[in-house]
């Protein structure tokens, strides 16, 4: 097929056809009207002397999910092809996604169809393959991905948003373009018209294009991009949100589980723990055996009962809302992507525990629902279930504001309680605005912490410098946990792929943990550590430990603030929980024999607790001219109150997980 003409590449040559084609929609009744319309719009499009031609992919792209890379004036001939402008951090692009999923099960490459996402990233930490990969992975992309980090094609197309949709005939013509998220209904109208059309002009065609999902290479793991964790302060339980594989996971807090609700397939039912599911679920949170979970994908809270052993909902309708008000009672209340959960106590100042604070991501605001009759500041008394916006106009914007309905989020994705003087307040990681921001919950201000910049329509203000308020750079912050005791806020930095801490007194930010390299350090000091992405973190043991959800190293790390070590939190099965998710198959490991003349060395007694690491050094005197042969393991075993034995081979430094 001959390279595309001189006719102006960019989508406003589209823009005076289709704006025509759509107002004359809006008076269209019946569907028959709707696909005429789009027939004639096409027949139209296909008529020009030239075609409208999208630009060839550049040589030398990263491609995902291909056996090779693709180019559309060879491989997409005969294709109706959706080009799908990404960026992986997007919430409105996560929407999309469902989207695309429901076309790709309706037309496949064979009736014509193929959808490749060209990823042009918005941060820097977007542009690095792995980052993608991971991205493709956790929202279950199965097509062609492209990662067109310098966004070349965006600019040539002169693309001006995230998500948008060009639609290309089997020429590699453009025909239509959909910016942002709803469009459903039109995408599907335009798509099955397009196909039509042309295989009434006998120019579809119905080879297969090579596909190799990423995801077949998987290696298994007991935790599958877990996003959120938390711990029940009465019995040191964990509640981990394992993400990836659509489960809620209660642990012990060495590691075992006591229960596995849902997983490992996405879906949406109540009832019973066997037959629950859940859909990417992130924020958790729980009190007194109940959990509150934010079903993200689902567009639901969901609430686990631990005592009868029951998952229901709480709010949401199962579809993504648009709703910014609320009001209603949770379970008629529409919402859209609620990314964390936190307790809360109503004004009454009697109750505990009475409010549900979620960070509602998809219209970038903060909500509550009321778990019992209660007020929230400036409000009336409102009853029991009641589910409405507390915080944030609905506009994706970093505005503060002494009045929390005009402030504007973007992203909110982690949330944190200080309800003590003088801080009582709400700590909020908002992810696009790279800020961490507080919202009073006295009345309900909306006041800058650290990151971003002044300017509130600027959500390009991200790095990685440590430094004081507004000079301090985040880079999509997705976690804050609040640290009673010392007064401090821990942040996942989770672009920066590090740990930070902020003094809110001073507005001080500095790097507690992680170097910025995404290799995982699995145990080591907190200067040697490396996150991957984390997405959530909580305070336990009294304040000595913090748990971090490191996602893309698809771990729980365990931070302990006293030793300033970090270590992973094992995930094994118990004989009475229901797992679902796969897991490591270890190799058993055995006592090595050693000769009756082996030393003996008894070490002083030292009380440790679950996740702590363990540091020792081990010196050999060797007779002179005697060396350890290369290559050779020299074992040594340790013995400890309930544990058997732990191999492993000399080095100069050991670290030992007990």
């Amino acid at each position: 097929m001959a390279a595309p003409g001189s006719r102006g590449r960019s989508l406003s040559g589209l823009l005076p056809a289709q704006t025509s084609l759509e107002y004359a929609l809006l008076d269209a009744v019946t569907q028959q009207e709707k696909d005429s319309l789009v027939y004639q719009y096409l027949q139209k499009v296909d008529g020009w002397e030239q075609d409208l031609s999208v630009p060839e992919f550049p040589e030398g792209l990263e491609w995902l999910n291909t056996e090779e890379p693709i180019s559309v004036y060879k491989d997409l001939c005969g294709k109706i092809v959706i080009l799908d402008f990404f960026t992986y951090c997007c919430i409105n692009c996560i929407h999309l996604l469902p989207d695309l999923h429901a076309l790709e099960h309706t037309y496949s490459d064979k009736d014509g169809l193929l959808i490749i996402g060209v990823h042009s990233a918005k941060f820097p930490n977007e542009k690095v393959l792995d980052n993608i990969k991971s991205a493709v992975l956790r929202y279950n992309i199965t097509h062609p991905v492209v990662n067109d980090a310098d966004a070349s094609l965006w600019q040539e197309l002169e693309v001006s948003c995230w998500p948008t949709l060009v639609i290309l005939g089997p020429r590699g013509n453009m025909l239509f373009s959909l910016i942002g998220e709803g469009h459903k209904d039109k995408l599907f109208l335009y798509t099955s018209i397009a196909l039509k059309y042309y295989k009434d002009r006998g120019q579809i065609r119905d080879d297969k294009v090579g596909i190799k999902l990423y995801k077949d290479s998987l290696p298994p793991s007991p935790l599958l991009f877990p996003g959120k964790v938390t711990v029940d302060q009465v019995t040191n339980r964990l509640v981990i949100a394992d993400t990836g594989h659509h489960r809620i996971l209660v642990v012990w807090k060495n590691g075992q589980i006591q229960y596995s609700i849902g997983g490992p397939n996405p879906g949406r039912k109540d009832g019973i723990f066997s037959e629950s599911t859940f859909n990417s679920p992130q924020g958790v949170a729980i009190m007194n055996n109940i959990i509150y979970v934010a079903d993200t994908e689902n567009h639901l809270i969901r609430k686990i009962d631990l005592e009868a052993e029951r998952v229901s909902t709480v709010a949401g309708i199962g579809i993504q809302g648009t709703d910014k008000e609320g009001g209603a009672k949770g379970e008629q209340q529409p919402i859209s992507s609620p990314w964390d959960v936190v307790f809360g106590t109503s004004g009454s100042e009697v109750q505990r525990g009475d409010i549900l604070w979620i960070a509602m991501a998809g219209t970038h605001q903060i909500w509550a629902l009321l778990l019992d009759s209660g007020k929230l500041p400036k409000k009336n008394e409102l009853t029991k279930g009641t589910c409405l916006r507390f915080a944030g106009s609905g506009n994706e914007e970093n505005r503060n504001n002494a009045y929390p309905h005009k402030a504007g989020f973007a992203q909110p994705s982690g949330l944190s309680l200080a309800s003590e003087d003088p801080w009582s307040c709400l700590f909020v990681a908002d992810s696009e605005s790279s800020t961490v921001r507080s919202v009073s919950l006295k009345d309900g201000a909306v006041k800058h912490l650290v990151g971003g910049e002044r300017d509130p329509m600027n959500l390009f203000a991200f790095g990685d410098v440590d430094g004081v308020g507004i000079n301090a750079k985040l880079q999509h912050p997705l976690g804050v946990t609040w640290d009673k005791k010392r007064n401090l806020l821990y942040v996942a930095d989770s672009y920066n792929h590090k740990i930070k801490v902020v003094d809110p007194k001073t507005k001080n930010c500095t790097t507690l943990a992680g170097t910025g390299d995404t290799n995982n350090v699995t145990s080591s000091s907190f200067t040697e550590s490396t996150f991957n992405e984390p997405g959530g973190l909580c305070i336990g043991e009294n304040g000595q430990l913090l748990y971090v959800a490191d996602t893309n190293n698809h771990q729980i790390k365990i931070m302990d603030l006293e030793t300033k070590m970090v270590s992973v939190l094992p995930i094994f099965r118990s004989e009475n929980a229901v797992v679902d998710g796969p897991f490591l198959v270890e190799k058993q490991k055995t006592l090595p024999k050693l000769p009756k003349s082996a030393p003996s060395i008894r070490l002083s007694p030292v009380t440790v607790c679950a996740g702590q690491t363990l540091q020792f050094q081990l010196r050999l005197d060797l007779p002179s001219g005697s060396k350890l042969t290369e290559g050779v393991p020299s074992c040594w075993f340790l013995r400890a109150e309930g544990i058997s034995a732990v191999n492993g081979c000399f080095k100069d430094r050991c670290h030992l997980e007990i």
